[in-house]
């Protein structure tokens, strides 16, 4: 909604994925306090917010929640799926929100298929005689629903709660436990509303668990809160999380006796051991190759950093930011780190408290440990490009190995350079306009790169290598897309299978089959301190089978959820007419061995 304001007045374009940036926010918000908006986080910030941009107008407000929250716009995260799958299972009998939005109505159905009628400000005398009558579950909209007239927005709304809704939270919370997640606590009057359960004869019988990010503080009517609870004798804690997904998972991986439908519809999708055998010599279908290698072994020890004060997110990019590549960092329960011991208690200076030795995870799933993920791909990046004239660079959800634009040891990247022609130059007559952040114009250049990650398939770890090309400055890449086009549009079967070959030559120096190559991050140091890698360098390959074959294989592979034969119908056609360059964008999630 800032944003939009912003936008508005000051006659600006700034894309959603722009507030990203900490320069960008901070511009706005500085230009919303000199307009007399309130702080950032200040108490009534968010009833201030709509009262100065859309006055007393309610039909305006329901505008623009229809806009941003209509149903088109929302996609189910795994932790909506969750929640979908824990009402279907009768194991969430009442859920209460402040939000608008109909994303657990649309978690129900798709993955219980069953309707979640909310109960609101609209008809909210209801919700007591559906207690009384057993009618779980009970789903409640505290603030109302955008689609109707009443809605709580304004500050004179959110000074007291609907007396029904309030009497069927306290309902709720005289017989359940309560769990509570992605709230601040800086509404007053769910606040009071919870602190009046305490007064009751039996107050959340089950205990409380309030859910904050790690590295995050519970605002002080929360701790004032459970506190208060505590005084009560009401088992309340504060539980700190990675994401609300991350928690949601946890919750179903250790409820028993899970139905199968519904597992299938919170996995999406689920993979299935298979062994497919060589075919002998003669002219049988062919074996395509794919772009993973085996990732034999993974490091497995690492620093975990403690220090005087929490480091949040943007401490640790700050520290990657000083340590110019010479340190490894991300954070999970603990801030972990590779780097030699001395310097990192150097680079962290006046915070720093102890380093000891921890663990690196060896499970690499994506949904339950992304920071790890990243955490190991950016040390087998380092690994691969160290001694060799590339640049690595690692965003918010990728790695990168990049040809150097001015190396002088370009013999090194010869095997690149005989399939491509060239590894680095300048995009011709391309200008990277200035803009709010960058206020000087810059020419834009290219070199080619390959995308590596880690990647975890049938309990297996790989290396998966993506040849593309990388352009200079990052945000002139869509200025870059005829260049782009015209520098890939050759890159078919032949040409896409021999670029692989030359990136395995580069980072590991060798093409021979079957080898295992050692890489480390670092030049020295212990394996604490120094990540080792053992990459094999024979890629993955999938082989031609036919229609029949597929058709029941693949059923079987992902039977529950039919995703994935619904993308190749879309994108590849009929299963007998796949091409390397195509079954690459699928890799070894069917077909490998």
């Amino acid at each position: 909604m800032k944003r939009r304001f912003y936008c508005r007045e000051e006659n600006q374009d700034i894309d959603r994925q722009d507030l990203q940036s900490d320069a960008i926010q901070n511009r706005i918000q500085s230009f919303m306090e000199s307009r007399g908006f309130p702080k950032m986080w200040e108490d009534g910030e968010y009833e201030r917010y709509f009262e100065l941009i859309f006055g007393p107008d309610r039909e305006k407000q329901r505008a623009y929640l229809r806009g941003i929250l209509a149903l088109d716009k929302a996609s189910l995260s795994v932790g909506n799926r969750v929640l979908g799958a824990l009402v279907a299972s009768k194991l969430a009998p009442a859920i209460f929100t402040t939000n608008f939005d109909d994303v657990v109505e649309s978690a129900v159905a798709d993955v219980g298929g069953q309707a979640l009628v909310p109960f609101h400000l609209e008809g909210s005398h209801n919700i007591l005689s559906a207690y009384k009558n057993e009618e779980f579950p009970i789903y409640c909209k505290l603030h109302g629903d955008f689609r109707y007239e009443s809605i709580k927005n304004l500050s004179e709304d959110l000074e007291a709660q609907n007396q029904d809704l309030a009497a069927g939270l306290r309902t709720a919370c005289n017989r359940f436990g309560l769990i509570l997640c992605g709230y601040s606590g800086r509404d007053k009057s769910v606040m009071d509303l919870l602190h009046s359960v305490l007064d009751t004869t039996n107050p959340y019988p089950h205990g409380i668990y309030w859910t904050c990010l790690k590295g995050s503080t519970p605002a002080p009517s929360v701790e004032a809160f459970m506190e208060a609870a505590r005084r009560r004798n009401v088992d309340a804690h504060v539980v700190f999380i990675e994401t609300y997904d991350a928690l949601m998972l946890r919750l179903w991986r250790n409820t028993p006796n899970k139905d199968a439908t519904l597992d299938n519809k919170v996995r999406g999708s689920a993979l299935t051991p298979v062994a497919i055998p060589l075919p002998s010599t003669g002219h049988g279908a062919p074996i395509v190759r794919l772009n993973a290698l085996p990732l034999i072994s993974l490091p497995k020890k690492c620093h975990a950093l403690e220090t005087k004060r929490a480091l949040t997110w943007d401490d640790v990019r700050e520290l990657r930011s000083r340590s110019d590549g010479a340190f490894i960092f991300t954070r999970a329960d603990k801030v972990l780190c590779w780097g030699a011991s001395n310097d990192i208690k150097a680079i962290v200076g006046a915070d720093f408290g102890a380093l000891t030795e921890a663990d690196v995870p060896q499970d690499l799933n994506l949904a339950t440990n992304l920071q790890i993920k990243g955490f190991v791909e950016e040390a087998a990046v380092a690994a691969l490009a160290r001694g060799k004239p590339l640049v690595r660079r690692t965003n918010r959800t990728s790695s990168f190995v990049i040809a150097a634009p001015q190396d002088d040891r370009t013999s090194e990247l010869l095997p690149i350079t005989k399939i491509t022609g060239r590894t680095a130059g300048i995009v011709a007559g391309l200008i990277a306009p200035p803009d709010e952040v960058h206020p000087e114009a810059e020419r834009v250049s290219w070199a080619e790169c390959a995308r590596v990650s880690v990647e975890q398939k049938n309990g297996r770890h790989w290396i998966v290598v993506e040849p593309d090309v990388w352009i200079w400055p990052t945000r002139a890449r869509r200025l870059a897309t005829d260049f782009l086009g015209e520098r890939r549009k050759d890159r078919l079967n032949a040409k896409y299978n021999a670029l692989p070959d030359a990136w395995i030559k580069v980072l590991l120096g060798t093409t021979e089959r079957n080898t295992v190559s050692t890489v480390s991050s670092f030049d020295k140091g212990s394996l604490t301190e120094n990540p080792r890698f053992e990459i094999g360098s024979r890629s993955a390959f999938t082989r031609r089978v036919t229609n029949d074959e597929y058709a029941r294989r693949t059923c079987r592979l992902f039977e529950g959820s039919g995703a994935f034969p619904r993308l190749c119908r879309r994108e590849h056609g009929s299963p007998s007419t796949f091409r390397a360059d195509r079954v690459r964008s699928i890799w070894p999630e069917i077909w490998y061995s």
